[in-house]
């Protein structure tokens, strides 16, 4: 049972609450995930490979930035029937629409036109003994695929694309606010100590559409609650919040994260002592990377804690689910020593300092 190797002696801190106006964004002006570090004179965003290699999985990194191809029929969105926009998977720039798509048979899934506005761009590839049409973002420069003249219908095209070089954002996600590539949800791995902790909290806030417990920041191997338990794994036990970004932000987000755990104390919160209980942000995206940077020197600037923030901030390579146990923990063992003497004491601190943003049902 976890909670047997739970120390249940904790002395409750009481953490200041936090309003930081320093660092905060104008939440009017949506924005799609990555488009912070566009060059705004060219229109063309510049990032190096190792910039890359942070935001991409290994495979879209061999697709979108080392020009691969993935493998026909395994691409995820080549069955796609669902009304939506297909989007650049590495910079959001909005390419094709649904009414555009056709079953080409070929493996890969084919578009007989682009979204207007010179979204896409054309060279000659002369690579493998072959002359082609390479198509590539107009945004970011990410490899899409190729286009050739052999469409069934009346354009004449097929723009073959690969599914890993796309983000397919259904009719229902988009968020049309001035910016049509900007999705609603986005996604989010904190670490703080127990996440039964973690997740409790952020159950309670708007906006927030789920809440998962699992393991981050160690090797890439798919591991379990013991072998984490023991410390020499690298994970950290975390949480991955799912939100959405018209009712909270990545700031409130964080603002909760500091205050319900004490991100001064190294690899530990209270009487759980190990790396797997350290506090991190893994991020997703230049946003997450910069709000959470802001916010740290913010804090430790106006010293709102006693000790320097010792919290790390690394981009999420991978992220596993705990096991079922874990999952909606404490509103299924609320009674529990662990769950009384602990957990709900993050709670109260987070109905205290956040009473207009707890969900209403």
């Amino acid at each position: 049972m976890k909670s047997t190797k739970r120390i249940t002696s904790y002395l409750i801190l009481a953490i200041v609450a936090i309003a930081i106006n320093a660092c905060a964004q104008n939440e009017n002006a949506p924005k799609t995930e990555k488009n912070i570090s566009n060059n705004k004179k060219t229109g063309t965003m510049q990032k190096s490979d190792e910039e890359w290699k942070k935001e991409l999985s290994n495979e879209q990194f061999y697709v979108l930035r080392q020009k691969g191809t993935e493998a026909a029929y395994t691409g995820k969105l080549l069955m796609n029937k669902d009304k939506g926009i297909y989007k650049c998977a590495a910079c959001g720039n909005e390419l094709f629409s649904d009414d555009m798509k056709f079953d080409s048979h070929c493996g890969w899934p084919s578009f007989d036109k682009e979204i207007s506005g010179g979204k896409i761009k054309t060279t000659v590839d002369n690579s493998h003994g072959m002359k082609r049409t390479e198509i590539t973002c107009a945004n970011c420069g990410g490899h899409l695929g190729h286009l050739f003249d052999d469409g069934p219908t009346d354009t004449g095209l097929r723009y073959c694309v690969n599914s890993l070089s796309l983000e397919f954002v259904g009719e229902n996600e988009s968020k049309n606010q001035g910016n049509a590539n900007t999705s609603k949800i986005d996604t989010i791995t904190l670490g703080g100590g127990c996440y039964w902790c973690v997740e409790a909290v952020y159950q309670m806030l708007e906006g927030v559409v789920s809440v998962t417990s699992g393991f981050s920041g160690g090797n890439e191997k798919k591991i379990s609650y013991e072998e984490v338990s023991e410390g020499n794994t690298g994970h950290a036990e975390v949480v991955q919040v799912v939100f959405d970004n018209t009712k909270t932000s990545v700031e409130e987000i964080l603002k909760v994260f500091f205050t319900v755990h004490d991100p001064t104390t190294l690899n530990r919160q209270g009487g759980d002592v190990g790396t797997q209980y350290r506090s991190v942000i893994f991020y997703k995206n230049e946003t997450q990377l910069q709000t959470a940077t802001s916010i740290i020197e913010a804090l430790n600037k106006e010293e709102v804690y006693d000790r320097p923030i010792v919290t790390q901030v690394t981009p999420l390579k991978t992220f596993f689910k705990a096991e079922d146990y874990h999952q909606n923990y404490y509103q299924q063992n609320k009674q529990q020593g662990y769950c009384r003497m602990v957990i709900q004491p993050k709670i109260e601190k987070f109905e205290k300092v956040f009473k207009n943003r707890i969900k209403k049902d």
